[in-house]
């Protein structure tokens, strides 16, 4: 099962890189770029969506992070990591007596923040099963981890967006992920009912990684309900 993050940021560049790594090691990422996104989110998510793990940014454009934190902390012990540039002893002492679980500054290696978040979602009892990072069907094959797909064993050059795509039913390889999922996941969250978008990409991964688009091995279709891509060979 992947668990479930939030990620509050208003660097949309770091954003976006945060996400993609944490994607690619199978978390289910939820993003918000302010204190007001992260609020609604929050309470969209109770009960029935819950958050594992909160990922919590300072300097947000209408607060400080510190005071989600207190929200947080008021309506249950989700482990709260905070990822800022604000590196004065005093700020990291404050934040960990009012309830985070780590304080990390920025710039930081995306291995040290993953290490901590295991550890974080350890001390809740929480164990996830280590992600998918290498594919092989036949001739299809994916490196998550050096971001590679080979058909035939030569290199396939795949868009941004495709490779999200890819990357994401990589992760749950003979499982169908549904449109709604797929469509947060790699689009986000107010994309879920742009179908048109799924197909279209789709489509462009179908016609570099399938011999025969018309007739695909790798990519398929579960109509009305999703995408998945075929088991992975078993000496994988």
């Amino acid at each position: 099962m992947s668990r479930r993050v939030l990620l509050v940021e208003d660097d949309r560049v770091l954003r976006g890189a945060l996400r993609e790594a944490l994607l690619v090691e199978g978390y289910d990422i939820r993003t918000a770029a302010s204190l007001a996104d992260a609020r609604a989110q929050w309470q969209h998510a109770l009960p029935h969506d819950r958050i594992d793990l909160v990922l919590l940014d300072l300097g947000l454009p209408d607060g400080d992070g510190q005071a989600l934190l207190a929200d947080l902390r008021r309506t249950g012990n989700t482990p709260v990591i905070v990822i800022s540039a604000r590196e004065a002893e005093g700020q990291k002492i404050r934040m960990l007596d009012d309830g985070a679980d780590d304080y990390l500054v920025k710039p930081f290696g995306i291995g040290e923040l993953l290490a901590r978040m295991r550890v974080a979602l350890r001390r809740r009892g929480h164990f996830s099963e280590p992600a998918l990072l290498h594919y092989q069907h036949g001739p299809l094959e994916v490196d998550l981890r050096a971001r590679r797909v080979r058909l035939d064993h030569q290199d396939v050059h795949l868009t941004p967006t495709e490779y999200a795509l890819l990357a994401r039913l990589v992760r749950q390889a003979g499982q169908v992920v549904t449109h709604r999922q797929l469509l947060t996941d790699v689009w986000g969250p107010e994309h879920t009912e742009q179908t048109h978008y799924l197909r279209l990409y789709m489509g462009q991964l179908r016609a570099k990684l399938e011999h025969n688009s018309a007739d695909p091995q790798h990519l398929l279709t579960d109509p009305g309900v999703g995408y998945r891509l075929a088991e992975p060979d078993a000496s994988d």
